[in-house]
Order: structure tokens, then sequence, then C-alpha cells
């Protein structure tokens, strides 16, 4: 099992960016997907983006489409979440996960997870 550490979440403004860090130790990391989903307050847990163990694949959101990246870095184990433009909507804990088996957008397919990084977008 990989242990995931998420960091870089904080307050932004709208229209800001934000650089979202996952760093895995204690497991394989480098021959996963890996993810990013969040959860905002009274709702469910959504998927973000995922990008396939080489980064060759990546997924979005509709919703992040244009505006995030997910890149992954696997001499560092560490996957990034770059954020821009962000909006008030973009207001979540925002947690890195990595896949079971193929890239996937559904968080079922997910086995472990971070614990989160809180993200705030003020208007």
């Amino acid at each position: 099992q990989v242990q995931l550490v998420e960091s870089g979440g904080g307050l932004v403004q709208a229209g800001g960016s934000l650089r979202l860090s996952c760093a895995a130790s204690r497991g394989t990391f480098s021959t996963y997907p890996m993810g990013w989903f969040r959860q905002a307050p009274g709702k469910e847990r959504e998927f973000v983006a995922a990008i396939s163990w080489s980064g060759g694949i990546t997924y979005y959101a509709d919703s992040v489409k244009g505006r995030f990246t997910i890149s992954r870095d696997n001499a560092k184990n560490t996957v990034y979440l770059q954020m821009n433009s962000l909006k008030p909507e973009d207001t979540a804990d925002y947690y890195c996960a990595r896949a079971r088996g193929a890239i996937t957008t559904n968080k079922l397919e997910y086995r472990d997870w971070g614990q989160g990084i809180q993200v705030t977008v003020s208007s």
C-alpha cells in the first residue's frame, strides 16, 4: 500500500493559481495511474484529473478542462495538479489517489488515498 501526502493548498483569489503536489512513499508509484479528486462541503467526492503511469494519457473533468494540468515525475514519486484561472466553485478538499489498474475517472477504482488538502478560492 502506498502512502500519499498532498501539499500546496491554501487560499487564493479568483483568477489565481495554485500547484498541488502529491508525494508517494512506501509502495509502488511509477507503474500505476494516479488521479486527483475533490470534495466540497456537502457534496460527493468528484473526479478532477487522472494521468497514466507514463504520463502519456491524461483525463480531465469538463469543469476543469483548459484550466488544470496534471503531471507526474516518477523519479520523484510525485504527481502534480497545476490549477490556473481558479474560480470560487473550485473550493474543496483535494485528494490524490493511486488507481488499482488502468487509468480511470471512477473513484471506486482507486485504492490508496491521501488525507486531502484544502483549497479555498475567494471571489
